[in-house]
């Protein structure tokens, strides 16, 4: 398993080189610049604003800064921020964003793993046709339409919760002081988390019907087993490796949908700080936020493979 873990991690160093040149290349291809919105800077400014920044040198050149920047940690000075950092801004923006990103993956874990058992358990039953429905629906409605839902039932009428802020204000705030720290992440985690839920809960109930159907489980029922123990005993450890499988998948959809929820509740995350940055042209920025984010997902990737490799004995021998 330790030789695996490292030859994956060999894999990431040349992705992480492609994700970087990509990206930096395609920002500096993108029409416009830092410094144009502002049209009352003269010429002479912007001339010593762009050597500043490096950006009057010809691009590859500040391609083999930049590189040399980020080999020894160094991200860079933000543009639009002024006197921040790119490590500030993301020491700010990625406590927000792991906290949210965490809870969402945890909530659809939680919530449409069993709910996709439930459904298994009761097939062709109209609790299965109610859960596939619902499923159904979270996959068709995507976040960042249930978002701004969410906020106009639960924030502006029933105003039970904070629309766009970390304060912890709202009825629910109010009334349950011990919940309070988290009202601000409940309506963003759970419009994040939704079309997880939804598609974690039919992998589930695909793989644990697929599983109940298989011999040693009509064994374990005819040596007297419990539906119980049936199915947390046996059945659970195969019918998961699919779960696991799409948790790589589900990490990366959470980061990428996460840039559009912060943006829509005004957290202060990093997804927050990539569009404000790709708006204003902040390459550095922009291009710290996609490098952490490339790693978080290659980090998750690796851990994923690692659990399946703890659940499917085969992926050990490979």
């Amino acid at each position: 398993m330790t030789s695996y873990a490292l030859r994956r991690l060999l894999i990431a160093a040349p992705t992480m080189f492609l994700i970087v040149t990509l990206s930096f290349f395609l920002m500096h291809l993108a029409p416009g610049g830092p410094f144009d919105a502002d049209a009352s800077l003269e010429a002479e400014v912007i001339a010593n604003l762009e050597a500043a920044y490096d950006l009057d040198k010809p691009i590859a050149v500040q391609y083999g800064l930049y590189l040399k920047k980020i080999v020894q940690g160094d991200f860079g000075p933000s543009i639009i921020y002024i006197d921040r950092t790119v490590t500030e801004l993301l020491s700010i923006g990625l406590p927000v964003s792991l906290k949210l990103g965490i809870s969402a993956i945890l909530l659809a874990l939680l919530i449409g793993s069993s709910l996709g058992i439930i459904a298994a358990l009761r097939q062709n039953s109209s609790t299965d046709y109610a859960v596939m429905g619902v499923a159904m629906t979270g996959i068709a409605v995507p976040s960042f339409v249930m978002a701004p839902l969410m906020s106009l039932l639960f924030g502006v009428i029933l105003k039970v919760l904070p629309v766009a802020s970390l304060e912890p204000r709202g009825a629910l705030a109010d009334s349950l002081p011990a919940l309070a720290p988290i009202t601000p992440y409940i309506m963003p985690v759970i419009a994040l988390a939704l079309p997880q839920i939804a598609i974690l809960a039919r992998l589930t109930r695909g793989a644990m019907i697929e599983t109940l159907r298989q011999n040693y489980i009509r064994t374990a029922r005819a040596k007297g087993l419990t539906q119980r123990k049936i199915v947390w005993t046996h059945a659970m450890k195969a019918a998961s490796l699919p779960v696991v499988t799409y948790l790589g998948p589900a990490a990366a959809s959470v980061l990428t949908g996460s840039v559009v929820i912060e943006q829509i509740f005004q957290l202060p995350g990093m997804g927050r700080f990539f569009i404000q940055g790709a708006i204003n042209r902040d390459y550095p920025l922009v291009l710290g936020i996609v490098i952490v984010y490339a790693l978080a997902v290659i980090l998750l990737n690796l851990i994923v493979d690692l659990m399946y490799g703890l659940l499917d004995p085969k992926v050990k021998a490979n």
